[in-house]
């Protein structure tokens, strides 16, 4: 049976209209919690973001939760069955916008350290939350910035759990041990217009790219490994002529992305590219944009822990894979830390009636939990 407090302080979370940037009160509320228990509070906020920093001990290892206070936006009202700001319970499901994304989860971050602070005041090691109000937006003055801040002054987190959903069917059935990359390519073809009917005259800038991005779209980047499937490449975004049927364009516009694995870094990715671009004399511009280098965690005292109370819990292993988006883990990740993504089922996640299993807000904080007990207590239990 559920733990009334878990249900109680999603309940709470979700009634907040945080819609990224907006924290609108969450983490006040948060903050409140962990004072109760001893942790140091810090908020950082820059621009329009608000970020949370909280620590309890001074000791290593330092284990922190991640996590975030924003939701996307509603969508259409007239599609959701209960309005998304007042958190409803249908058929044994925690209706809400944020209940899977993530404020099911942080509630149950919140109680499994509240219970675990209970029951082992005097863990060993120290505890913290970093918490942002901006992760499905901009991102930049989030996540990033508070990692930015801390290695600054030199405070290394050595383990940290992502509350992102990763699981499919039930809370814990998949952990997400790593993440693809992703670069994005602006690239600007440069041309001559010209009247339609006198090719001679002009220089197409489609007719110059089309075989070219063929080409990209065609190749074998790598094979990947066993823990990613290989590199992809997509085209997402063409732009090219002035509306006109009887002109060729003066430039084409390409905006292409690659999520990319272990196997290839993203300066190989630019070499590549430039080379073939280069290769063809074409007359162009490229912009890139680096959203996060791929991040692995293969092994260690984080996975052993979490693997165990998975199974201690739903007496079955998880899975454990590096498919989906980016992640904030990839910032955390360059501290040189443990990153694991474990959280609620993500098959309603951004939708209209996002909703999360009650059952599983209690599943989740015990697994929570028993990895807090796994790392920073002396004792192991059994």
């Amino acid at each position: 049976m559920i733990n009334s407090s878990i249900l109680d302080l999603a309940k709470e979370l979700i009634s907040r209209k945080s819609v990224t940037p907006e924290d609108a009160g969450c983490q006040k509320l948060i903050i409140e919690r962990l004072k109760k228990l001893g942790f140091t509070i810090e908020v950082m906020i820059f621009e329009d973001t608000t970020n949370l920093w909280a620590r309890r001990g001074i000791e290593t290892p330092l284990f922190a939760f991640v996590g975030h206070t924003d939701v996307v936006p509603s969508g259409s009202l007239e599609q959701w069955h209960t309005p998304p700001f007042e958190p409803t319970i249908i058929n044994n499901n925690l209706h809400g916008r944020g209940a899977a994304d993530m404020k099911g989860a942080l509630a149950c971050m919140i109680i499994a350290v509240e219970q675990f602070v209970s029951e082992s005041p005097n863990h060993i090691g120290s505890i913290a939350f970093l918490i942002t109000s901006n992760e499905e937006g901009t991102f930049i003055n989030g996540t990033k910035r508070v990692v930015n801040t801390l290695m600054k002054r030199n405070e290394k987190i050595n383990m940290c759990i992502v509350g992102e959903p990763s699981s499919l069917q039930k809370a814990g059935d998949v952990v997400k041990n790593g993440r693809r990359g992703s670069i994005n390519g602006n690239l600007q073809i440069k041309g001559t217009e010209g009247h339609i009917a006198y090719p001679h005259l002009a220089n197409n800038p489609i007719h110059q790219a089309l075989p070219i991005l063929a080409k990209f779209t065609k190749t074998k980047w790598d094979d990947g490994n066993e823990f990613f499937p290989p590199t992809s490449f997509q085209i997402s975004n063409l732009h090219s002529g002035n509306g006109t049927s009887n002109m060729t364009p003066s430039e084409l516009n390409v905006q292409f992305n690659f999520r990319f694995n272990t196997e290839l870094t993203d300066e190989q990715i630019k070499h590549r590219i430039h080379s073939t671009l280069d290769a063809h004399a074409l007359n162009y511009n490229l912009k890139w944009s680096l959203s996060g280098r791929p991040f692995l965690t293969k092994h260690g005292k984080l996975l052993e822990a979490v693997s165990k109370a998975i199974y201690k819990v739903n007496q079955k292993n998880p899975r454990l894979l590096t498919n989906g988006g980016t992640s904030d883990g990839r910032f955390i990740a360059k501290m040189g830390a443990e990153v694991l993504e474990l959280g609620l089922t993500n098959t309603t996640i951004h939708k209209v009636n996002e909703n999360t299993s009650v059952t599983d807000l209690k599943r989740l904080t015990d697994i929570y939990q028993k990895t807090l007990e796994n790392l920073l207590t002396e004792k192991q239990p059994n």
